[in-house]
């Protein structure tokens, strides 16, 4: 029901024990996603926020069609959704090396645009055994990128990481993508359009 748009399930869990009961269906970006976003009204008018406008028109459509009875975003907060917790909890995402999310799938390219969630306690595959980080020996994403701001030794230098794409030598994050999350073999694998991750980039950049 996601394919269509480009999307598809990410991972799913289950509501705690004392809570009702409930399952969560993460919904994120497919490799197909680009080509079919793109051709959106959203992304068409030029208007600000494209892809949660988009997200918020096309995630209820899923949800409905699917039978769940409500949806979750990871945006429009606060507050937000815990949609990192729901990520690890599902057993298809991890923490990579760097601190960032890794998925079994995508890899560091993990992008998620909502939630279904259903009533009762739907089954749901198996998780992950092992992150896939644990078979990754050489772990290029450690020291690819350009100014250390993603590393194993210390948390994510996001006001680093920003300076260094606002400055020209950051030409090369903003036109490619973020050198890190290109170094992770899994990401190489989804195969994920320069364009669109140079659309993220600029979201991340902002106009400040």
């Amino acid at each position: 029901m996601a394919a269509p748009y480009g999307l598809m399930e990410m991972g799913g869990l289950h509501s705690p024990p004392d809570a009702p009961a409930q399952t969560h269906v993460l919904i994120g970006t497919a490799p197909d996603f680009w080509q079919r976003f793109v051709a959106s009204p959203e992304y068409i008018d030029g208007a600000p926020d494209a892809l949660d406008r988009w997200s918020l028109r096309v995630i209820p459509l899923i949800a409905k069609a699917a039978g769940a009875i409500d949806v979750a975003y990871p945006f429009g907060g606060p507050p937000y959704a815990p949609f990192i917790a729901w990520a690890k909890a599902s057993g298809q995402a991890f923490d990579s090396p760097t601190g960032m999310l890794v998925h079994n799938r995508a890899g560091l390219m993990i992008s998620y645009r909502g939630a279904l969630i259903f009533e009762g306690r739907l089954t749901l595959p198996a998780p992950s055994a092992h992150s896939p980080c644990d078979q990754c020996t050489d772990r290029p994403c450690i020291p690819a990128c350009p100014i250390g701001a993603l590393s194993d030794t210390h948390f994510y230098d996001v006001p680093a990481c920003k300076a260094h794409i606002r400055s020209p030598q950051g030409s090369a994050c903003m036109t490619h993508g973020c050198a890190t999350r290109l170094a992770c073999p899994v990401s190489q694998s989804f195969n994920r359009p320069t364009e669109q991750t140079a659309f993220h980039m600029r979201a991340f950049k902002g106009n400040s």
